[in-house]
Parts: structure tokens; C-alpha cells; sequence
């Protein structure tokens, strides 16, 4: 096949809809999921395949990757972006809120790495991409749910590494501050050194970079992309 295939999760709006127009931009056949129709209507408007479905649900994520292969016959690139999970103070969160939070972060990524790691090792070479938080190396009170579960997976990342480059699987996570996706406070905005919001296309254009023949080499990172807000060495 002469063009590459992607899916996006979370492809509706926001980065997730940066990500696919970069790189529908870059030539790649793209299978694009949403909870809302908003990844439908995305890739109809740019003449690709769109499914409607939860990034939690088991059956969603099934449908998902059994409808790229059946269409596309391949998966080279799997981008995996999520929504939010719960906030709240640290020590009332509720179990049904630390699971969400689980579901929505890290078992997600577990579920479709089942689904998609038989197929990439089959095509020997494949590279996922995990969209992540600062917060999973600067842990913070705010949202205690993603700074503990995208601490988590940023372990994951490193063991599935591990096991799968010799194969030819890269996978990573790129790690965003706070973006243009989200107002945020003008007091909050003076605490990141670079004194403005990150664009979602920056983000976008971060993937491109990580999933593309240029960043062969690199594998089972957690990249920043944060305008200097990370302190951690």
C-alpha cells in the first residue's frame, strides 16, 4: 500500500481533531472514533472512515480495530487520545471514580494494545502513540485521578517497549501542558515559562513527527510538550 493507516480515538474535536487533520495533511488513510458524532462528521468532511464509540467500552474498541482491517487491511499508526477523568480532592475521590479514571487512562490503552499488538507484530512494524499529561511527572492536587493513572501509564510505556521493539512496534506518549483546547486562567497561564497556552497543533505536529521514518529510533519515551512547565529532571 502506498499510503500509511492511522486510527484516532477522541478524533472529534480539540487535539484529537488536530492530530487527524495533520495527518490526513501527510497522506495517511485514517479510521477516526469519537463518543459524540464529531469524528464522524470530521472524517466525512475529509473523505475518511469515521465510527462512533467509547474509548471505555470493550466491545467500542472490538468494533473499532476489527473495522480498520477490514477496510484498510493494515494498522500502521494508533494514536490514543482520551477524555478526562474524574476531579476532586484526593482523599474523598470515590472508588467508582478511581475506576473511571483507570478505565479513561490507562485500561483503554491496555484493551486496544490486546487488539493491535497481534497485528502490528504480524506486519512487523507498527507505532502507537499515547496522548498524556505533564501531570504524569509533575503529580498534581488538581487532578490527582490523571496525575496517578498517567503515572501509570508511562510505566506501561516503558515495559511494552521493552517487549515489542525487537519486533519493530515503537510506542510512546506525548505528555501536553495546558492547551488551547481548554480556557484557562490568566494566573495560570504566568505560571508556564513560555507565558501562553500550548496550540493544539503543536501538539498535532508532535505526533507527526514521533510516528513518522524520523523517529525510528525513538521508543517507550513520555515527551513534554509543556512550554517549560515541567520541573523534573
Amino acid at each position: 500500500m502506498s499510503q500509511k493507516v492511522a486510527i484516532v480515538t477522541a478524533a472529534g474535536s480539540g487535539m484529537g481533531k488536530a492530530i487527524a487533520e495533520k495527518l490526513h495533511g501527510d497522506g495517511y488513510k485514517l479510521l477516526l472514533m469519537s463518543r459524540s458524532e464529531n469524528a464522524m462528521k470530521l472524517a466525512k468532511f475529509i473523505g475518511q472512515l469515521g465510527i462512533q464509540g467509547d474509548i471505555t467500552d470493550k466491545r467500542d474498541l472490538s468494533k473499532l480495530v476489527s473495522y480498520c482491517m477490514s477496510e484498510y487491511g493494515r494498522i500502521d499508526a494508533l494514536i490514543i487520545n482520551t477524555g478526562h477523568p474524574p476531579k476532586g480532592d484526593l482523599e474523598i475521590l470515590s472508588d467508582e471514580q478511581w475506576q473511571e479514571g483507570m478505565d479513561i487512562v490507562l485500561m483503554n490503552v491496555v484493551r486496544l494494545i490486546r487488539l493491535v499488538t497481534p497485528i502490528m507484530v504480524k506486519q512487523r512494524e507498527g507505532v502507537i502513540i499515547n496522548i498524556s499529561s505533564f501531570a504524569a511527572l509533575e503529580p498534581n492536587l488538581a487532578f490527582p485521578i490523571s496525575s496517578v493513572m498517567r503515572s501509570a501509564l508511562s510505566a506501561y510505556v516503558k515495559l511494552y517497549s521493552q517487549r515489542f521493539a525487537s519486533v519493530g512496534i515503537r510506542m510512546n506518549s506525548v505528555m501536553p501542558g495546558f492547551i488551547d483546547s481548554h480556557e484557562q486562567s490568566n494566573e495560570l497561564i504566568k505560571t508556564i515559562p513560555a507565558g501562553r497556552l500550548g496550540k493544539v497543533e503543536e501538539v498535532a505536529q508532535t505526533v507527526a513527527f514521533l510516528v513518522s521514518d524520523s523517529a525510528a529510533y525513538i521508543n517507550g519515551q513520555n515527551i513534554t510538550v509543556d512550554g517549560g512547565l515541567s520541573r523534573h529532571l
